[in-house]
């Protein structure tokens, strides 16, 4: 354990060395970015960052070189928030959904997986936690965030922000949240657009896929969504884990926290980037490594997302793993999703930048098409709704989607263990995808 006050070297010695150069050491991506740094822009971030880094009572040092800092729960950066001044923080746990349906449990699905060597994470399973250090008591883990995370974004305006350009192209009223032409490319399933919905559950495949270039990402995630699609009020809450070496400076698979109450324009953040989530748990760090990982042929990895609506307080809970409470979204947040959400989306999604003039080659999932089945390809299983009566049941009648199935695709089924699942992901660049 390595104890790391905040503000160890000057500020002035932070500027001469990020004046020069800004080095980014990535796992499985090595690349380095020489550029000049103003004084004024160092100045600008600076700032920022001492707003969004609040001042720890402990400190931890992770293996991979994150350094997280334990802060007082009620100094997090959610009460940042002008709507959440006056929020007092959720003390009563929501009651966690429960299955009312004949699928069966994590609990009785942990035995069955298990023999077809795949194993559901938990919470020790993040790398920070390694060397056995926690948190305290009344603190939240927080990754704590640096001069070059900052100069790896476009902007500081853009830092812990998603790219959405451009506006959605023939698209259908019911379809998902799916921008065309925007370079964003996925593979999805997702129930119909009028339903009343109050949460969404699944089990998801970790795996390590590689990325061509610093400013593109792959995610495996679920999307909690009301609005308009074609409009700028959409609310959308997302939880998942994804590799992005422009936000984390490695290609590490990352457990990651996503909202916004209006189309990603100006409200949101990742993770604990802005205000607005309420972390209460003291042993998960949102933007912190998962590990281990599966490997094709080899042990299969994955973990439990659940997000859903508190009946008696209104709030978006989190749970993660083994009905571990992570946080929620506060109520006050959102337009259309302070009542219910409409839509929800499971499965991938990349960004293809088309930095050589064609296709990229960063993969989604396990980088196997959907088609290769277990062991191969990423999977989600149990695909589960809640509904106005706080239960869970098994996701019915989805589609799925995916817009170019040369470069990812996705197959769908049933069965009893596994519930709702599918299979899905992809190579990108290859002779059939350009």
């Amino acid at each position: 354990m390595v104890r790391i006050k905040k503000k160890d070297q000057s500020f002035l010695l932070l500027l001469v060395l990020c004046l020069f150069f800004v080095m980014c050491e990535s796992h499985n991506l090595n690349y380095t970015k020489y550029k000049q740094v103003s004084n004024m822009r160092l100045e600008r971030i600076q700032r920022h960052l001492d707003r969004i880094n609040k001042p720890p009572l402990f400190t931890i040092q992770s293996p991979d070189g994150d350094i997280i800092d334990c802060v007082h729960k009620r100094k997090q950066p959610a009460f940042d928030h002008p709507l959440l001044k006056n929020h007092k923080i959720q003390k009563i746990p929501p009651e966690i959904p429960k299955l009312k349906t004949s699928v069966k449990t994590d609990a009785m699905m942990s035995r069955d997986v298990v023999s077809n060597n795949s194993k559901s994470a938990v919470v020790d399973w993040q790398l920070w936690h390694q060397n056995g250090t926690r948190c305290p008591a009344g603190t939240v883990p927080i990754r704590r965030s640096e001069v070059h995370d900052v100069l790896r974004a476009k902007s500081l305006y853009d830092f812990g922000k998603k790219k959405r350009h451009g506006l959605p192209i023939a698209r259908r009223v019911d379809a998902p949240d799916v921008v065309s032409g925007n370079g964003h490319e996925h593979a999805i399933a997702y129930t119909g657009g009028s339903e009343e919905i109050y949460g969404a559950k699944a089990t998801i495949n970790v795996w390590e896929p590689s990325i061509e270039a610093v400013n593109e990402f792959s995610l495996s995630q679920i999307w909690v969504l009301s609005g308009s699609f074609d409009g700028s009020d959409l609310n959308s809450i997302e939880a998942g884990w994804q590799v992005s070496p422009e936000l984390y400076g490695d290609s590490r698979p990352r457990l990651f926290t996503y909202w916004t109450s209006d189309s990603y324009q100006a409200t949101g953040c990742y993770n604990l980037l802005c205000s607005g989530f309420v972390q209460t748990n003291s042993r998960i760090a949102i933007g912190a490594a998962i590990s281990p990982v599966s490997s094709v042929e080899g042990s299969q990895y994955d973990v439990t997302i659940l997000i859903w609506k508190d009946p008696k307080l209104g709030n978006w809970w989190m749970v993660f793993g083994d009905n571990t409470l992570v946080g929620y979204w506060p109520a006050e947040l959102f337009t259309h999703l302070a009542e219910r959400a409409t839509m929800v989306e499971w499965g991938g999604e990349i960004v293809n930048s088309r930095a050589n003039g064609e296709h990229t080659s960063t993969q989604m999932g396990s980088g196997h098409f959907g088609d290769d089945g277990f062991r191969k390809a990423s999977y989600f299983r149990n695909l589960e709704i809640v509904d106005s009566d706080n239960s869970l049941s098994s996701a019915q009648d989805i589609s799925i989607l995916a817009e170019n199935t040369n470069c990812y695709n996705i197959k769908n089924a049933y069965s009893s263990e596994w519930g709702t699942h599918f299979y899905y992901g992809g190579p990108g660049r290859n002779p059939q995808c350009n």
